[in-house]
């Protein structure tokens, strides 16, 4: 058997058991894929990185979103603006499968992940209207949760990639330690870190909004009008 092949039918069957819940972690999926396709021993370049396994989690969840709303996009995103893809198009791509992914009642007792992203949104709103980076960091902080539950937020920058600024991603990827210092648990250097930034401002009322939108039965703005906000924003301040 090629050595390509295998390693695609590795990172199908990892990513299957992954988006199942049949497995939770990258090496136990990974090789537990492996024995199923092969009987002796797996050379260690035949095994996928977790980032393929990322990728396939992706594709998995988009071509389950896609059956239920056909409107979607291809998922490599064909619509294009001046030749470069749309990134409001990769949002609402990322977004949209939110809505089947839900979480423990004890801590987000709102419903599932996109409703809590537009309160995220909708109260940032209300923080910073103006600022889009910070807008778009609150509307975007879980998208990763529709592709690896277990660390979501690395996921969630990969599947963003370019599509956002420093900024934006600096602010995704520090907001679970931003929770860690509202709760008093991060330690002081890490906490002397943070506050040196220069959007440490901004990063604490992201995990303030953060915390505050898992009300049920709050009133939300849907993906497409928290877009079309995004949209007006984008074009006031290019």
């Amino acid at each position: 058997m090629a050595n390509d092949k295998l390693r695609r039918q590795i990172v199908f069957e990892a990513a299957r058991l992954m988006y199942h819940r049949r497995e939770s972690e990258y090496s136990r999926a990974k090789w537990r894929a492996a024995r199923r396709f092969c009987h002796g021993w797996v050379k260690p370049a035949d095994l996928p990185t977790h980032r393929e396994i990322r990728a396939e989690i992706l594709r998995f969840a988009y071509t389950e979103e896609k059956a239920r709303r056909p409107e979607l996009p291809d998922m490599q995103v064909e619509v294009e603006v001046e030749g470069k893809p749309d990134r409001f198009q990769v949002f609402r791509a990322l977004l949209l499968p939110l809505e089947h992914v839900s979480e423990k009642r004890e801590y987000h007792p709102e419903s599932d992940v996109l409703y809590h992203s537009l309160q995220v949104f909708d109260l940032a709103c209300n923080e910073i209207p103006y600022d889009e980076e910070f807008l778009l960091a609150a509307l975007l902080h879980d998208v990763g949760k529709a592709i690896d539950p277990y660390e979501h937020v690395e996921a969630g920058l990969e599947a963003l990639g370019e599509s956002i600024t420093d900024r934006t991603a600096w602010l995704i990827e520090q907001h679970i330690l931003a929770h860690a210092l509202a709760e008093g648990t991060i330690g002081v250097r890490a906490r002397r870190r943070l506050m040196r930034a220069d959007d440490f401002d901004e990063l604490v009322l992201l995990s303030k909004c953060d915390r505050a939108g898992r009300v049920p039965g709050a009133d939300v703005p849907d993906v497409d009008a928290a877009l079309d906000y995004l949209r007006d924003l984008a074009k006031m301040c290019g």
